[in-house]
C-alpha cells in the first residue's frame, strides 16, 4: 500500500506541475485551453470556467491539458496554438520542462528550511557501508571507528581517504574498534575512474545543520544545478557508450518511490526532486512527441519561414511515439527483469 500510494503522490506531482507548465503559459500568451485535467480516465468531477473544462480523473497518475490547434488534423484554429506568434509557442513548450526544473528549487528550500542540511563530519568514524562494496563485504559497518590502515593510525575521515589512496586495487587491513573491541578485516580497493582513487564503499558521519532563509533560497537553486549538471554528464556518457544505460520504467521508479517513502516525507520529497530534474531533461531530448521534438520541430518554422506540412507532422509524430514505446517496452522488462 505503502508503494502504490507513494507512487501516485509521486506520479501526479510531477506530470501534473509538467502540464501546468503548459497550460499557464498557453493561458497568458492568449491560447485557448479545452481542458485541463488531473489523471487519466473517467471523468470524477468536472467545471468549466471561461473556454476551459478542468476535471479531475479516476486514475491519478498524472495529467493533461489540451490546448487548441496543437493536432495537426485540426487544422487553423483562430486563437488556437498554431495562430500564436512562434515565440508565444516556443515558450509554452519549453515551460513544462521549466516548471520541472523549478519544482526542485521549491522543494530542496522547503527541505533546507525545515530540516537543515547534511554537513559532513571529519570523524574517523563510518557513518554508512553500501551494501555490495568491499567494506560492506569485509563486515565493516556503520559506526565502526577506524583507527589504523595497514598499521599506518588514522584519526579524521580525510586521513583514511589519503591513506587508501595509497593502495589501488590492493587488499589493505584495516583495525577498527566496534563496542571497546578492537577488529581487524581485510579490505580490497576499488580503483574509480571518475574519482581517481581508490574506493571501498564508505559514507563519513552526517550532522544536520540549520541554515537561514536566505542560505536556504541559495543552497536550493545549487543544487539543483549540480544535480542537472551530473544528470547531463551521466545521459552523455550513455548516448557515448561510455557508461551503462541502466534505466528504470514506471515499475522501477514506484518500487523505489515506495522504499523511499518508508523512510519519511523528506526523503520521498527530495525523491519527487530529483524525478522532476529528471523528467525536466529527458522531455527536451530532440526526440518527436517530446517536448525537445516539438521544439526543434518550431526551430525548423522559423528557419523556413513556414510550418511543415501537416501529413509530415504526422509522420514525425508516429515515429516519436514508436521511440517513446519501444523505451517504455525495453525499461519495463529490465524492471520487471529485476
Amino acid at each position: 500500500m505503502t508503494t502504490i500510494l507513494a507512487a501516485i503522490f509521486v506520479f501526479g506531482v510531477l506530470v501534473t506541475v509538467h502540464e501546468f507548465g503548459h497550460f499557464i503559459t498557453a493561458k497568458l500568451t492568449g491560447m485557448r485551453v479545452d481542458e485541463f485535467a488531473v489523471g487519466f480516465g473517467p471523468k470524477i468531477y468536472q467545471t468549466k470556467q471561461g473556454d476551459t473544462t478542468y476535471s479531475l480523473r479516476a486514475i491519478p497518475l498524472g495529467g493533461y491539458n489540451k490546448i487548441a490547434g496543437m493536432d495537426p488534423e485540426e487544422g487553423y484554429v483562430a486563437d488556437g496554438f498554431m495562430a500564436k506568434p512562434l515565440p508565444s509557442r516556443m515558450l509554452v513548450i519549453l515551460a513544462g520542462s521549466l516548471m520541472n526544473f523549478i519544482l526542485p528549487i521549491i522543494l530542496f528550500f522547503g527541505i533546507f528550511v525545515l530540516n537543515g542540511i547534511d554537513k559532513p563530519t571529519n570523524d574517523n568514524v563510518i557513518g554508512d557501508v553500501i551494501a555490495g562494496k568491499p567494506a560492506a563485504v569485509a563486515g565493516i559497518l556503520a559506526g565502526d571507528k577506524v583507527i589504523a590502515i595497514n598499521g599506518e593510525s588514522v584519526a579524521a575521515f580525510d586521513e583514511m581517504v589519503k591513506e587508501l589512496a595509497k593502495y589501488p586495487n590492493k587488499e589493505v587491513n584495516f583495525s577498527v574498534e566496534r563496542n571497546g573491541e578492537l577488529r581487524e578485516y581485510q579490505i580490497k580497493t576499488e580503483f574509480n575512474e571518475e574519482y581517481q582513487r581508490p574506493l571501498i564503499g564508505v559514507y563519513p558521519k552526517f550532522i544536520k545543520e540549520q541554515v537561514s532563509i536566505g542560505k536556504a533560497a541559495e543552497l536550493s537553486v545549487v543544487y539543483t544545478k549540480n544535480i542537472m549538471q551530473a544528470m547531463l554528464v551521466g545521459l552523455t556518457k550513455i548516448v557515448t557508450g561510455s557508461a551503462p544505460a541502466d534505466v528504470s520504467g514506471p515499475i522501477g521508479v514506484a518500487q523505489m518511490a515506495g522504499k523511499v517513502a518508508e523512510q519519511g516525507i523528506m526523503q520521498l520529497l527530495n525523491f519527487v526532486a530529483l524525478l522532476s530534474i529528471n523528467l525536466g531533461i529527458m522531455n527536451l531530448l530532440p526526440i518527436p512527441a517530446l517536448d525537445g521534438g516539438h521544439f526543434i520541430v518550431l526551430c525548423v518554422e522559423a528557419v523556413r519561414g513556414k510550418p511543415l506540412n501537416p501529413r509530415i507532422m504526422n509522420y514525425i509524430q508516429m515515429v516519436g511515439f514508436s521511440i517513446i514505446l519501444a523505451i517504455m517496452f525495453i525499461a519495463t522488462f529490465m524492471d520487471l527483469s529485476k
